[in-house]
């Protein structure tokens, strides 16, 4: 084991150095060259193509992930491989974006001309204005040439560090701009913890509202709406509707076993009206999956109707729906 001194005042110092190189990026993107760079991105019919070499490349690979699960189509193109072939990946309606603290890295300033001959539009985070890659960008946004905190000044950490929060800026700028919403990301984040807490019951409900529902009148006879749902697929209750589709009230199998036990022959002859529960729990379709799963939990039921503005049903959640997506946890 090494006996090697640790200096934890040069830590706070590389800390220092990031923070303050961080904070002078809110003059770029006060600049016209920030705004443009989101309207091209808004405005773009294809996909974000980034592409950056070493660290700076690493950093694209981060912000072309942080652009496609925030609403903005894109790829990462490692300059080296596109010239020898994987340019054929960038489209005509594409939007190349290229990362270079120098703006003279050669793998990087090699893609500027197949870029220009197939009029494809080149954006850049650059450090040096002057450089080849900022001069030949259609838009440039320019960090300035940045003292990296490496003790030698070599190793990119300032510049890195500065081109992912511009990049982070850029991406989440549009994502509020193209009013990105929660069911959005979810719908982009189905696997993660937080895309699952993001899940609205309409994607969580297994009734969708394009089928058929477990539906009945309140004035049917119990007869009849066994008939009307004998072939649904899983069904622990059966919605209760009035004369204009609105929600009355639910029976659910529980309900029914007890009005058979109680009633006996004369069950079947009842109307819906008397066996279900009135008044009963609903969700609507743009609440929360978490919000349903709190309904579940304190009124110990299993079936919630899913109902529109006008308290129609337009769908069912079980509980077992949202156990399913592992809401909870």
């Amino acid at each position: 084991m090494t006996n090697a001194a640790i200096d934890l005042g040069f830590a706070q110092k590389v800390i220092e150095a990031e923070g303050r190189a961080v904070l002078g990026l809110l003059e770029v993107v006060q600049r016209p060259a920030f705004e443009q760079v989101v309207r091209l991105f808004l405005n773009c019919s294809g996909s974000v193509i980034v592409s950056g070499m070493g660290k700076a490349g690493i950093v694209g690979s981060k912000i072309s992930a942080t652009l496609a699960s925030t609403g903005t189509a894109s790829h990462f193109l490692h300059p080296a491989e596109a010239v020898h072939g994987d340019l054929g990946r960038i489209q005509s309606q594409d939007i190349v974006l290229a990362l270079s603290h120098s703006g003279e890295s050669d793998e990087i300033v090699r893609l500027i001309e197949p870029l220009k001959q197939r009029q494809i539009k080149l954006v850049s985070i650059v450090g040096d204005p002057q450089s080849r890659l900022a001069i030949h960008s259609d838009v440039a946004l320019s960090m300035g040439m940045l003292t990296e905190a490496c003790p030698f000044g070599a190793a990119p950490s300032v510049s890195t560090t500065c081109m992912l929060a511009l990049g982070d800026a850029l991406a989440l700028t549009v994502m509020k701009s193209r009013q990105f919403s929660v069911e959005d990301y979810a719908r982009f984040h189905p696997a993660g913890s937080l895309g699952r807490k993001l899940l609205t019951v309409g994607q969580a409900m297994w009734f969708k509202s394009d089928e058929a529902l477990p539906l009945a009148q309140a004035t049917d006879t119990i007869e009849q709406m066994l008939a009307k749902n004998e072939t649904l697929k899983r069904r622990g209750a059966v919605m209760i509707v009035d004369g204009d589709g609105t929600l009355a009230g639910i029976i659910t199998d529980a309900d029914l076993r007890r009005t058979m036990v109680r009633k006996k022959a004369v069950a079947f002859s009842m109307r819906c009206s008397e066996v279900m529960t009135p008044h009963c729990k609903s969700v609507r379709q743009d609440a929360l999956a978490a919000e349903a799963m709190a309904v579940f939990h304190k009124y110990r039921i299993d079936e919630l109707p899913v109902v529109n503005d006008k308290n129609q049903p337009v769908g069912l959640i079980d509980v077992q729906d949202i156990v399913a997506i592992k809401i909870v946890g």
